[in-house]
């Protein structure tokens, strides 16, 4: 229905008996790209709207009991009620995440570092960590737990969820290649 028949059946609409609701399946047959859209108007992007849209099917269908009829009324006040939610809790998220950065930059005035620098040594750990980032992800994180957190191989299984084994070899891969990269290096 176009804007143009709804005002002009607003007069007809206002004076016709309320139909009973339909069920669950055809209120959303009929009506499911019209929620989409409430829902889209609602939400800051098609993402969120697809999940206020579905939790807020979810809740209306807890409320109504579980029953097999619908109100189509009924699922437009769960999908306005849903994004109202998203939204204080997206504000929310967003307050506490600045807050982290603005309390992580006054706490921390210089860059966290790998190593604690001195003037002796500081081109050589430059080198190391421009090596260590050059490997694969899987092979820095383990390098960095064994040898900086000083971690049991199966305390770092457990915290990456592998098992003990693979955790070795990844550290042994990763010191072979940390060899291969720094040894031109060294010759210099």
């Amino acid at each position: 229905m176009n804007l143009a028949m709804a005002i002009d059946s607003a007069d007809s609409d206002s004076k016709t008996p309320e139909t009973p609701p339909n069920t669950w399946k055809q209120v959303l047959e009929e009506n499911g790209s019209r929620f989409q859209l409430y829902a889209r108007q609602q939400a800051r992007n098609d993402a969120d709207a697809q999940d206020i849209l579905q939790e807020a099917l979810v809740k209306a269908w807890r409320a109504s009991g579980g029953e097999e009829r619908l109100e189509v009324g009924f699922v437009y006040t769960y999908i306005r009620r849903t994004a109202i939610d998203w939204g204080r809790s997206h504000e929310r998220r967003q307050k506490r995440e600045q807050k982290s950065l603005r309390d992580s930059i006054w706490s921390q005035p210089t860059p966290t570092v790998w190593f604690e620098r001195t003037l002796e040594t500081d081109e050589r750990h430059r080198q190391i960590e421009a090596a260590i980032q050059q490997l694969p992800e899987e092979q820095q994180e383990v390098l960095v737990l064994k040898i900086w957190a000083d971690l049991t191989f199966d305390t770092i299984a457990r915290t990456l969820e592998a098992s003990p084994n693979t955790v070795a070899s990844r550290y042994r891969y990763g010191l072979q290649n940390l060899k291969r990269i720094l040894s031109p290096q060294q010759e210099s």
